[in-house]
């Protein structure tokens, strides 16, 4: 089965600030076929780089990555913003495109030598990702990869470059403009 996700994009100017162009992926999920189709290729990927594990920061992340998982037969960890984990964490500061935030995960998300699949809706300049992944192989674990549903290039949104050495998967690629 193939779909167009793009079709199943809405774009919202100006949100959450002027001068952005949001990728909302609300469609795709409202939709069953292709939420699936979208998560089938994640879990294919998944796939591809033996992933023992699925990480999705909050909350876009969990969306994708909860079913990805499923697919692949793996457990799912969260990665919270502050104060939303009840036992002890790690933690990084990142920036965003419009600001800066810091994400935590529990210390005994990931084990030593685990390959973890890292999943999220967007990249765009990376942070958040990279952030993630620091605290990923601050556990011990190995980042396997990274899937995305959407990818953004131009104006500044450098997010492949910003996770220059790991293997990266979108299966959109959209302007932010």
């Amino acid at each position: 089965m193939s779909v167009n996700l793009e079709e199943y994009v809405a774009s919202i100017r100006d949100f959450p600030k002027e001068g952005i162009l949001f990728r909302d992926v609300t469609p795709m999920v409202l939709d069953p076929k292709a939420y699936d189709y979208s998560t089938d290729l994640i879990a294919e990927y998944g796939r591809k780089v033996q992933a023992d594990l699925v990480v999705g920061p909050e909350s876009r992340g969990y969306i994708f990555g909860c079913p990805a998982a499923i697919k692949l037969g793996v457990g799912f960890a969260p990665v919270r913003k502050p104060g939303k984990l009840p036992r002890e964490t790690v933690s990084c500061k990142y920036d965003l495109e419009y600001g800066s935030n810091e994400l935590f995960m529990h210390k005994d998300a990931v084990k030593p030598g685990q390959r973890v699949l890292i999943v999220d809706d967007l990249l765009a300049t990376g942070g958040t990702a990279k952030a993630t992944a620091q605290m990923i192989e601050e556990l011990g674990g190995i980042v396997a990869g990274f899937a995305f549903v959407i990818e953004l290039y131009g104006n500044g949104m450098e997010g492949r470059k910003m996770l220059e050495g790991y293997d990266v998967f979108s299966i959109l690629y959209l302007s932010d403009q």
